[in-house]
């Protein structure tokens, strides 16, 4: 008897990258046989990686595109939240096996005037500062349940103080594709 499995696009080409940087030392060259939307559009790409049964390894983004596709922006990504998420010490091949993934694909972020204006479910958001300073956390979180608690996770992150500092408010959308 055949048995079909759906295995995600998206998150498969996050574990390949980390697996053939393990095997080879370099980043997986582009897969030309790709769906055209990872390989035709741009966006920024989320990449976060959990142990199975639930705790986070790294989780590594970029809210603009970087690269020249979607592809590639995820490859890269996968990479450095397994390697370079200073958060957490670099992965290692034996966690490969229970390793578990996720990839947002982010919309073009809008500026938002008011906390109105947001859905934690929804919107992720953005809080930056005039100096450049910038929080992210993405949206529809497990334990964030309300967009004043998301602000204040996304500026602990950037070291951004509420009552002192100035900011802009920007909020966007994922795509999210999961194991």
């Amino acid at each position: 008897m055949l048995t079909l499995f759906y295995m995600n696009v998206y998150t498969n080409l996050a574990k390949r990258s980390i697996a053939y940087y393990f095997k080879n030392k370099k980043v997986l060259p582009t897969p030309d046989n790709l769906p055209t939307d990872l390989l035709n559009h741009r966006a920024g790409t989320f990449v976060s990686l959990h142990k199975k049964g639930g705790s986070l390894l790294g989780c590594i983004g970029t809210l603009m595109p970087t690269k020249n596709n979607i592809a590639q922006e995820i490859i890269y990504n996968a990479l450095s939240a397994a390697f370079a998420d200073n958060r957490f010490e670099p992965l290692q091949k034996d966690e490969l096996d229970d390793l578990v993934v996720s990839v947002d694909v982010l919309s073009e972020p809008q500026s938002i005037n008011s906390l109105k204006d947001s859905d934690v479910k929804r919107y992720g958001v953005i809080v930056q500062t005039k100096d450049g300073r910038s929080g992210v956390l993405l949206p529809n979180l497990e334990g964030i349940n309300s967009v004043e608690q998301q602000i204040a996770i996304a500026c602990q992150k950037a070291s951004i103080n509420l009552q002192k500092d100035q900011i802009s408010l920007f909020r966007f959308t994922v795509e999210r594709h999961e194991d």
